[in-house]
């Protein structure tokens, strides 16, 4: 086995015990302390091999990199089937993985969702924690939030029909009796139930397709604008009738044609004026709910046509969007609501805008979060407004968002949040810096560690200091770094060692191997964490790891 699978091993043993010390102990006691920090090492051990670590997770097997890391065929303390039943499919740690993050981790894993009087699932604590170097996949059967899902997956497994339905054993018992007395009226069963359905369904949808067709084609038997303009009405009701039983392609295409008249320059100008007019009212509020009550009802929705129909709506449809956005239950359906929103808000900033001012801190994430993944600076005016909000979650989404988008004013706001209170605003400002990659937040950066005050800040924000400076893999950073891995002193010389030890850290994350002859005069320290930190750094740039 390789080191770099042990290591992956050890971290998924480790949760079996870590979850029940959690569990007994105050965080203030030493065995809960020690096992926080005990993880969060192997994590650190593991981060010298790779970046991040992905585990993929069966019901009786995790495994790392193909391999078996975790097997369990047995029903208690089987921490494979422990995630599996919530729906998780895949863990992903990333290398920037914080203790705080870790221990959150933990707490929420050693949670008995069994016993304990739960409203979350493990995966809706995951979501609402928001972690930044944590990341998980969850089947999309499970977001569907039904009740007593795992009783009615084991009484499926039971319950199976057998090969012949009810309705042809009862035919074939007919000819096997001498007399025949009475008719005996047969069940029907589950199976024959879901056909009728079906076919019902089926029926309803190829006449609502008819209707559509002829509809279009009465469009071109009007004569006048008024008998155009009452068509408007039905065509409406036509594509609200599909979407509230499901039909969400039926509406989309009916969508599609409406754009191809709009598009069409042989077309005339009332028939254009008719397309507009769909195409706007198809965004409408009601129209809009309807999508919404389908997503919390667990029906499945295919997100490719989904987001066709969404493309051809108009951006009236932003505001209903970002209404049913906020009262969502569903995880998912949030995400595709989220999803339309990007393609929406483009059309629209200043409206999307709107709702950075709701009261709701999730809501008010989740459009700055929309907002980054547009990409639009016309939207950096309005997040620096939001920089200041109350909660901490949306602050670190609005960090995020102005270092990706950049922009004047940006540089300043993040240089200030440097200085928060609060050791996840200042983590979020100084990567957000980082991601800039330009001279201005290089220059901010360097300048905070050769402050005389940085020696006082905590050994993990140091070394996130020297992480994101070795991004900028250049002369200056280089010999910035050296310099202050020569440093020493008399006086405080714990902290400066730790200066020292994230400058050898920095070194092997720059790459240059010149830097081996430097750290090799440091590979025997009596600080403990510096000689580590020299050691990692000089493996890493004569292997390449």
């Amino acid at each position: 086995m390789s080191e770099e699978l042990s290591k992956a091993k050890d971290i998924v043993l480790s949760f079996l015990k870590s979850k029940k010390i959690v569990r007994m102990y105050p965080s203030n006691n030493p065995i809960y302390i020690n096992t926080i920090e005990d993880d969060f090492k192997k994590f650190r051990e593991f981060f010298y091999f790779r970046d991040e670590l992905i585990f993929k997770i069966k019901q009786n097997e995790i495994s790392y990199d193909s391999d078996a890391v975790y097997t369990n065929i047995e029903k208690e303390d089987n921490l494979a089937l422990f995630f599996f039943k919530d729906g998780l499919r895949e863990l992903n740690f990333k290398k920037g993985l914080t203790i705080e993050e870790i221990e959150d981790f933990l707490k929420i894993i050693s949670l008995d969702f069994n016993r304990d009087a739960l409203d979350d699932d493990m995966v809706t604590l995951f979501w609402e924690r928001d972690f930044q170097n944590i990341h998980y996949v969850v089947d999309d059967a499970i977001l569907t939030d039904e009740e007593n899902y795992e009783e009615a997956a084991v009484a499926s497994i039971k319950e199976k029909e057998p090969e012949q339905d009810s309705l042809m054993k009862a035919y074939e018992d007919a000819f096997q009796e001498e007399m025949v007395h009475d008719i005996s009226i047969v069940p029907l069963s589950n199976k024959d139930l879901q056909l009728l359905l079906q076919e019902y369904e089926r029926d309803a949808e190829d006449k609502t397709g008819k209707l559509l067709d002829i509809l279009f084609e009465m469009i071109y038997l009007q004569q006048s604008r008024s008998e155009l303009e009452d068509m408007a009405g039905f065509f409406v009701s036509a594509i609200e009738y599909s979407i509230g039983h499901g039909d969400i392609q039926l509406a989309t295409d009916a969508l599609s044609r409406f754009k191809k008249i709009l598009d069409d320059n042989n077309e005339e100008d009332e028939r254009k004026r008719l397309a507009r007019k769909i195409l706007s009212v198809a965004g409408n509020e009601s129209v809009v709910n309807l999508l919404g009550e389908i997503m919390d009802s667990g029906q499945e929705m295919e997100e490719k046509i989904f987001e066709d129909f969404v493309r051809f709506l108009d951006k009236n449809a932003l505001v209903p969007f970002m209404k049913i956005l906020g009262e969502l239950k569903s995880i998912q359906g949030r995400k595709i609501v989220i999803d339309a929103l990007v393609v929406l808000g483009i059309k629209d900033i200043a409206t999307l805008a709107k709702g950075l001012t709701d009261s709701r801190w999730y809501v008010v994430r989740n459009i700055i979060y929309i907002l980054r993944k547009i990409g639009d600076k016309r939207a950096v005016d309005y997040l620096l407004k939001t920089v200041r909000h109350g909660d901490i979650r949306v602050k670190k989404e609005v960090i995020r968002a102005l270092g990706e988008l950049g922009g004047t004013g940006v540089l300043q706001t993040l240089r200030d949040c440097l200085e928060d209170p609060e050791i996840q605003v200042r983590s979020a400002a100084l990567r957000a810096l980082g991601s800039m990659r330009a001279e201005a937040p290089k220059r901010i950066i360097i300048n905070k560690i050769a402050d005389k005050n940085f020696k006082e800040k905590g050994f993990e924000e140091k070394k996130e200091y020297f992480e994101v400076l070795s991004q900028w893999k250049d002369e200056e950073v280089f010999n910035f770094v050296v310099g202050i891995l020569k440093k020493r002193t008399f006086f405080r010389r714990t902290k400066t060692d730790e200066s020292r030890a994230c400058a050898a850290y920095s070194l092997g994350l720059l790459g240059n191997r010149d830097a081996l002859a430097v750290l090799n005069k440091y590979r025997v320290e009596n600080n403990k964490v510096m000689q580590e930190f020299v050691f990692s750094a000089i493996k890493r740039l004569e292997h390449g790891q």
